[in-house]
C-alpha cells in the first residue's frame, strides 16, 4: 500500500498549469479587444451604405411617380401611394439626417 502511494505521488500527471490557462485568457481577451470594436465599426458602414441604397431607390420611385402623376410627390405621397415602405421613408430620413451638408430631392 505504502509503495502504491509513492508511485503516485512520484507520477507526473498530465494537464495544463493555471499559468499556461492564464496565458491562453490573456491571447483570447488580447484578441477580442482588437477585433470586437472593428466588428461595431463595419456594422455601421453596413447600415450607411444600406441607407445610401435605400435614398437611390425612394428618389427613383419619386421619378417614377412625377412621369405618371406629372407632378413632383413628396415622401408622405409616394407611403400612401404605396411605391415605399414606412422603414423606407425613416430611412430616407435618417440619412439626411445625418448628412447635413446633402439637401433632400423630397419633402415630407
Amino acid at each position: 500500500m505504502i509503495n502504491q502511494w509513492n508511485n503516485l505521488r512520484h507520477k507526473k500527471l498530465k494537464g495544463f498549469t493555471l499559468l499556461e490557462m492564464l496565458l491562453v485568457i490573456l491571447v483570447i481577451s488580447v484578441l477580442m479587444l482588437l477585433f470586437v470594436p472593428n466588428l461595431s465599426k463595419q456594422k455601421d458602414r453596413v447600415t450607411e451604405t444600406g441607407n445610401a441604397a435605400v435614398v437611390k431607390l425612394v428618389e427613383n420611385q419619386a421619378e417614377l411617380y412625377e412621369l405618371s402623376q406629372g407632378s413632383k410627390p413628396s415622401l408622405s405621397q409616394l407611403k400612401a401611394d404605396g411605391s415605399i415602405t414606412e422603414k423606407q421613408e425613416k430611412a430616407y430620413q435618417d440619412y439626411y439626417d445625418k448628412h447635413k451638408n446633402e439637401k433632400a430631392r423630397l419633402s415630407n
